[in-house]
């Protein structure tokens, strides 16, 4: 037992400090929504929240790498994770498919991380669209990210990495929401255009690294340390890109297979020739986020979400009703060793108390 104290200390340090604030922040932004004058951006924005209010838990774990400012970086991932479930509801569920539109909503994103960009009056991001008056709901993330990133002694120091990993993130939320013609077209070329940082993948796994926001998560967290260096900022976007990111993004596909096949949703996990290629490169993603987590400072904390994730996702409900999903997530478990069963027992317990409560961890 001597070597889960440490495990034991940091979910401690979870449950204790990050959820509550947390709960908070959702609580507030959950309040914004319901004042959403337009009937459609309202329902999205809600159904954003409540359908996938788990990325905001388990984006906020990294506010623990701020130490006493933890309470700010869970601030700027509520904030900024909140918009990314927020748009892509929007063009998710929406009768669109111009990427003009896609990209004009995620110019919020880049405006985040851009202290010295202008923020433009709100509805100039539904430009494109009917649906424009959201009472200045995503002005205020916006505003409320910037604020943060002002509190940080060094931001010029890691905003080229920041602005690196949201670039690559908004072109594929702007690939993968195009017209179903030109979905995968459009993604293959844009890995040809980027292959140099991915040379052993193929493009839907590429696809899979740029989707996570982990790494402009880890940033932004040690940013609120002080301590922050171009040499750091680049050591973390190194450390989380590809393969940390990759591997969270592919287990979020993973499970989420049966419900994107009946909805028509493109998913990464289905260009795999086969379920046993797939385990193998879920197996390789893993083995080297956790190369990469060692190689980070504060490596024990990185190895630990790393090995984390599988718990994270695969204690989903999702899993336990789908004979094959649980076929893979076995091994993927045993791979994590003790530390990625530990967090697989702590995410199905957590699920259960929630669902006890009606409060669905999803």
């Amino acid at each position: 037992m001597a070597k889960a104290a440490i495990p034991v200390r940091f979910i401690a340090q979870i449950y204790r400090k990050i959820f509550p604030e947390v709960r908070t922040q959702l609580l507030y932004w959950e309040k914004r929504a319901e004042e959403i004058p337009n009937r459609e951006l309202r329902k999205q924005a809600l159904a954003s929240m409540r359908q996938k209010r788990f990325h905001c838990q388990g984006g906020a774990v990294f506010a623990l790498l701020a130490g006493e400012n933890y309470r700010e970086a869970v601030r700027f991932i509520v904030a900024y994770q909140t918009i990314s479930d927020y748009l892509d509801n929007l063009c998710d569920r929406s009768n669109s498919q111009d990427p003009g539109d896609f990209a004009a909503l995620h110019e919020a994103l880049r405006h985040c991380l851009s202290l010295h960009a202008e923020i433009p009056p709100g509805s100039e991001y539904y430009r494109f669209r009917n649906d424009k008056e959201d009472g200045g709901y995503l002005r205020e993330l916006v505003q409320t990210c910037r604020e943060v990133l002002r509190k940080t002694k060094h931001y010029g120091s890691m905003e080229e990495e920041l602005l690196r990993l949201c670039t690559l993130y908004c072109a594929l939320q702007i690939h993968k929401h195009a017209p179903v013609s030109e979905r995968v077209p459009r993604l293959r070329s844009w890995f040809r255009e980027h292959k140099e940082w991915a040379s052993d993948m193929d493009w839907h796994e590429f696809s899979a690294c740029a989707g996570s926001t982990l790494g402009i998560f880890s940033l932004v967290s040690y940013g609120l340390t002080g301590k922050m260096t171009p040499e750091l900022a680049r050591k973390i976007t190194e450390g989380y890109f590809p393969y940390i990111q990759g591997f969270h993004i592919l287990l979020d596909y993973l499970i989420d297979q049966e419900e994107d096949r009946a909805g028509g949703d493109l998913n990464f996990c289905f260009y795999y020739e086969s379920e046993e290629i797939m385990l193998r490169r879920l197996f390789h993603f893993f083995r080297m986020a956790k190369l990469q987590a060692g190689q980070l400072p504060d490596a024990a904390f990185h190895q630990w979400i790393v090995k984390g994730l599988p718990g994270l996702y695969l204690s989903d409900g999702k899993v336990s009703r789908n004979a094959g999903l649980k076929r893979l997530a076995k091994p993927l478990i045993r791979e994590g060793g003790w530390t990625g069963k530990f967090f697989y027992w702590q995410a199905k317990l957590y699920r259960l108390i929630l669902n006890r409560k009606g409060k669905p961890f999803s």
